[in-house]
């Protein structure tokens, strides 16, 4: 089959089995192909379903010829993050805790996807219980970004981003607590979509109150996001916190013009990479140059603000994980050990207290989505780091004053009803790629993608990963 079937988007793949042009059988078989291809040097799946997507297919195929009434994604392979439960599949969440765990039901997205027609063909690697930018786990070992296999693609859902990025699949889904949609996207030259708090329903969490955790799509394109978030978006009652209205998406493809948008390159804090900064301006000039009002705006985050988030996802891990210690803590990653030991020091009154410092943070950026529709800054301070954090030092001392933490993503997890979508931006010195990031207004997801999308539209593709063109 012609390797161009693997780098159609996955609205034309739609379109094409639809009109009866494009067999599903076809398509599963480049996929799979390619997954075993591209499989001993990236590592991003976890677990691949040949037999099933296979079978599936041939399922679609029938559908087609019987003329029955045909989902948005149908007959489009996609892939599912290896810490989102898919029933009668192992789901390992990257540890060794759960490396025999077999659901009995499938989370709402995956049930969600499936009802659109689409053949999910595997799980995504992910570091253990998705809780760094790196993606590596004891049990699943480390997966490679496809521009620079000496890279990481970015974590959490970096086994996703991989498979979009080297073309594997057109949509995976994956999970962003602080950037693990966004991070991934950036560092693979892909889309990643971070929707509103509650748009797209999670129940795969332990627990169903939580205000950092959000569904997303990993994309080649912001017309494929959309089209993910339009089949996904809630409400469900499967998730008592998922949004009671679905956002209009209709008018994404309206262009530039009219909108408001907000620029600061370094949020007031961050040490940002010169080539980044650089394509932060030049696409607010593509935004300028299509109609959208753009100015230059300031707002301050603060060292307080990140140890906010990280206190936060401390308590997290020690609260929906900690108990494994007592088993299996000399077969978890020591960095997932470490966040459990520190998240139970905090006590319930410092817990409670770190809402103060997030009530600061959206005062600090108020005033900035009251005038502005879209604010747009990096998505990450510097480019991939190595593949594994065990050839990478880490964020540097902070002696100039800067914040030196690569992702520029956590805090608006602390604003979790803002929406943030990452683009392509280009690609730096070294040909690696950028990410910029567009961040809405409290549930206006359909801003974010109506500014990249025209952003996609007015500039010129990054293009594929050389190794994998």
């Amino acid at each position: 089959m012609d390797d161009e079937l693997c780098w159609l988007a996955a609205a034309d793949v739609a379109a094409r089995i639809a009109a009866g042009t494009l067999d599903p059988v076809e398509v599963v078989a480049a996929a799979l192909g390619r997954i075993d291809t591209v499989q001993p040097l990236l590592n991003c799946f976890a677990d691949v379903w040949h037999d099933q997507a296979r079978e599936r297919a041939h399922a679609a195929s029938a559908a087609v010829r019987r003329g029955d009434r045909l989902g948005p994604l149908h007959g489009v392979p996609v892939a599912v993050k290896d810490t989102t439960p898919t029933r009668g599949h192992r789901t390992t969440l990257g540890s060794v805790t759960h490396r025999d765990w077999i659901p009995d039901a499938d989370t709402s997205i995956v049930t969600s996807l499936e009802a659109a027609g689409a053949i999910i063909v595997g799980k995504t690697t992910t570091p253990e219980f998705a809780h760094t930018l790196t993606t590596e786990s004891p049990l699943l070992g480390i997966t490679r970004n496809p521009w620079a296999l000496d890279r990481t693609p970015g974590g959490s859902s970096g086994g996703s981003a991989a498979a979009v990025a080297s073309g594997c699949v057109a949509l995976a889904e994956g999970s962003d607590m602080g950037g693990s949609v966004r991070i991934p996207a950036a560092w693979c030259g892909i889309v990643g979509l971070k929707p509103s708090l509650g748009r797209i329903p999670m129940d795969t969490l332990p627990g169903m109150f939580d205000l950092l955790s959000h569904h997303g799509p990993l994309a080649r394109t912001v017309g494929d996001a959309a089209l993910f978030l339009q089949v996904t978006q809630g409400p469900s009652d499967l998730d008592i916190m998922s949004q009671g209205f679905p956002s209009d998406l209709g008018s994404i493809e309206n262009g530039a013009l009219g909108l408001r948008i907000g620029v600061c390159v370094d949020l007031g804090a961050w040490a940002v990479d010169d080539d980044i900064a650089a394509a932060v301006m030049a696409t607010a000039g593509v935004l300028a140059g299509g109609g959208a009002q753009v100015r230059q705006v300031e707002v301050t985050v603060t060292a307080d603000h990140l140890r906010a988030w990280r206190d936060m996802w401390a308590v997290f891990m020690a609260g929906y994980y900690g108990h494994f210690l007592d088993e299996f803590e000399a077969e978890m990653d020591p960095a997932v050990v470490d966040l459990i030991h520190h998240g139970n020091t905090i006590s319930a009154p410092d817990y409670k207290r770190l809402e103060l410092i997030r009530t600061d943070l959206w005062r600090r950026f108020a005033p900035i989505f009251a005038d502005c529709d879209v604010l747009l800054c990096p998505t990450m301070s510097t480019g991939p780091t190595p593949a594994s954090r065990a050839d990478w030092a880490g964020p540097s001392p902070e002696a100039d004053g800067r914040l030196h933490s690569p992702d520029m993503t956590e805090v608006f997890n602390l604003l979790a009803p803002c929406p943030a979508l990452s683009i392509p931006g280009g690609l730096d010195r070294d040909g690696l790629p950028i990410g910029v990031q567009l961040v809405g207004r409290r549930w206006r997801d359909d801003l974010v993608l109506q500014a990249g999308r025209y952003v996609e539209q007015a500039t010129t593709s990054i293009g594929r990963p050389t190794l994998f063109a």
